[in-house]
């Protein structure tokens, strides 16, 4: 194979309750952005094709192509109504290997077209799943939790990829990600091997992508695009695991409804139980959900069991390694202001900031920065709420 093998940008669609999950039209966006600048530098013609399966589907198609798709695959089954990660990864693996409907995407490249240039999944608890498990089936790599794309021609000396030589690789997507301390950024590439020892192709270029990044385009009714049903190879083989049924768990974590956020990072790390508990004592007098910055999740400290459990957990990272908020007001304790927890916050109305460090990058972000160590700043905070609270009930 060879660079002129690979064509288009397929993007798995991924529903709940019979829904588009939001990070579907928001890669849709990204592909169409990508693909068009592609397009544009290189005088080529190819697609962004959304991925659809599910049962009662055909509905949203339309959908799909007023939000940037040029052509939607989908796939009507009954055993595609809930997802089952066996039959997904057999279903996406045979569209993508698909050349009767690449021909159909584009004629002009039918001939050539051996898998799709760039795919995209969402980083959810599904799109994990069927990303790793699709590329296995693709033979190529897979970028994980990616908030940034972009398409460039790249010279590259490697002493495996190349051989020690230069050479040009045309159409690569650069894949980044924050790294864990959120302040530096990870490229990640997927690249063929051009050493001639261990020539081998690496196609599709992809990637799983955080919901909340990219912003979904405004649907625009009169763009145009073709639909196509595709009819999946299903045997009994891949029937043997059944949902008998199925209960979506409501998160306790409620960041829609509540009007303030306090979230808190690494700046516990003094007194990490008593000042956590400090946090819960000001998310109280707010009325307040409590966030934290991603490093938490990973329980760098040493709490009590019920504290840890509760709140340094995934379900509560601001950021683009999780949730997007934007409250009337957040108030960020002992968060230094890495780009990836900036990114998840900076929406809010007003951003309160309590940090000892007033070279810190979350002044910035800050309309209010408040400079002082969270043991000293908080007590006062939360003794002033309940004098102003007892003055209103007066």
């Amino acid at each position: 194979m060879t660079e002129g093998d690979y064509f288009h940008v397929y993007v798995v669609m991924e529903l709940e309750d019979a829904r588009l999950v939001p990070v579907s039209l928001e890669m849709l966006s990204e592909a169409r952005r990508l693909i068009d600048n592609l397009n544009k530098k290189h005088g080529s013609d190819e697609k962004v094709v959304a991925v659809l399966l599910g049962h009662d589907v055909k509905r949203l198609t339309q959908t799909l192509i007023e939000h940037g798709a040029d052509f939607v695959v989908y796939v009507d089954h009954p055993e595609l109504k809930e997802v089952r990660n066996t039959i997904y990864t057999k279903v996406v693996s045979q569209i993508a290997l698909d050349r009767e409907i690449a021909a159909k995407v584009s004629a002009k490249y039918a001939e050539q077209f051996k898998k799709p240039r760039f795919m995209f999944f969402g980083a959810d608890a599904i799109g994990r799943h069927l990303s790793s498990t699709a590329l296995v089936e693709l033979d190529s790599g897979l970028a994980s939790d990616i908030n940034k794309l972009e398409i460039s021609d790249i010279n590259l000396t490697h002493q495996n990829k190349t051989g020690g030589k230069q050479e040009l690789y045309e159409k690569t997507l650069e894949m980044y990600r924050p790294d864990f301390s959120g302040f530096l950024w990870t490229t990640i590439l997927c690249l063929d091997n051009k050493n001639p020892a261990i020539k081998r192709d690496y196609h599709p270029q992809a990637c799983s992508i955080i919901p909340g990044v990219f912003e979904p385009l405004k649907p625009d009714s009169t763009r145009k695009g073709q639909v196509v049903e595709f009819v999946p190879r299903i045997d009994e083989q891949d029937l043997k695991v059944r949902i008998l049924s199925r209960k979506a768990i409501k998160s306790d974590v409620d960041f829609e409804s509540r009007k303030a956020v306090v979230s808190f990072g690494r700046g516990i790390r003094d007194f990490p139980e008593q000042n956590i508990k400090l946090v819960e004592g000001l998310a109280k007098q707010l009325g307040a959900e409590i966030g934290v910055s991603l490093p938490i999740s990973k329980k760098p400290f040493s709490v009590s069991e019920s504290l840890a459990s509760t709140y340094m957990n995934s379900e509560r990272v601001i950021g683009t390694s999780g949730k997007k908020v934007s409250p009337m007001l957040y108030v960020a304790v002992g968060i230094s202001g890495a780009m990836q927890h900036v990114a998840g916050m900076k929406e809010a109305e007003f951003i309160v900031a309590i940090n000892p460090d007033e070279s810190s990058p979350i002044k910035d972000e800050s309309d209010l920065f408040i400079k002082g160590r969270m043991e000293d700043v908080v007590p006062k905070l939360i003794e002033e709420l309940k004098k102003q609270s007892s003055l209103v009930e007066a």
